[in-house]
């Protein structure tokens, strides 16, 4: 359980240990993916808004290695985890500060960029945090936002279970008042809050079995461990029963066998004050 700004926010994925382990797993496979093309020059002061358990930082510090990071999180758990994955790894320009997004602690202007990732998501109203980051980012300064889009996702063999099972990741974040498509809204969010110059690029995941590394690392340690975080939820509010959900699963992982193929499209967007 999160608060941001006034509203309590429950993170879909949940707290766990297995959790961060899949966050971990999920930006390691997809860090040149996703991250390749930024980096931030020496002396910079970038702010990481929601840092979560560290398992973008360490892309973002890497990337960036004179840069001066500060990586904030609402929760103090999961910045002690960051502050553990970030020490494990020798990096040592992160600093790591417990701050709510929608009422940050600083002063207008205090850093030259902002970088967000996998975050909106789960925030009922993003413009709102958009708007709050974009008052404590210099003028010409910028903005990158990272979001998924669970609309956009393609798999084979498809079956009627295995698009229940997705149907259910969707339909717990929509409950919890977060927008799991907000990938494709990116561009209108940015441009509504005030940024300019804006640019959208997605970022395609494309995953068969010429692709091994994908196959573990996407399809399983980061797909079908997302739906699989959900399974609770989904059976105590009757989306479903536990006949549908196991095949619905298994049929999943039959995407990750040969002939299996998978699809899911990232939004990666840029702005500037």
């Amino acid at each position: 359980m999160k608060w941001f700004g006034g509203f309590t926010i429950k993170y879909v994925h949940g707290y766990s240990n297995k959790e961060a382990i899949r966050l971990a797993d999920q930006a390691d496979t997809l860090t040149g993916i996703l991250h390749s093309d930024t980096a931030y020059p020496f002396g910079s002061k970038v702010l990481e808004a929601g840092c979560g358990v560290g398992a973008q930082t360490v892309a973002l510090a890497k990337n960036s290695p004179e840069a001066e990071i500060t990586s904030v999180d609402i929760s103090r758990e999961s910045l002690n985890q960051a502050e553990l994955l970030i020490n494990s790894e020798g990096i040592a320009n992160v600093n790591f500060q417990q701050a709510d997004i929608m009422k940050l602690p600083f002063q207008d202007n205090s850093f030259d960029h902002i970088f967000v990732c996998f975050v909106l998501e789960h925030i009922p109203n993003p413009e709102y945090a958009l708007q709050n980051l974009k008052r404590v980012l210099k003028k010409g300064g910028s903005i990158t936002v990272i979001e998924g889009d669970h609309g956009s996702c393609y798999f084979h063999p498809e079956t009627e279970e295995s698009v229940k099972v997705w149907d259910c990741l969707v339909k717990s974040q929509k409950d919890l008042k977060g927008n799991p498509m907000i990938g494709r809204e990116l561009y209108p969010l940015l441009n509504n809050s005030g940024f300019k110059n804006v640019e959208i690029s997605p970022k395609i995941v494309y995953v068969d079995s010429s692709r091994p590394k994908l196959v573990e690392g996407f399809i399983k340690k980061t797909i079908i461990a997302m739906v699989e975080g959900v399974k609770d939820q989904a059976l105590e509010k009757c989306m479903i029963d536990i006949e549908t959900w196991n095949k619905g699963i298994d049929d999943l992982y039959k995407t990750a066998e040969p002939g299996g193929t998978f699809f899911y499209n990232f939004f990666k967007g840029y702005g500037m004050k």
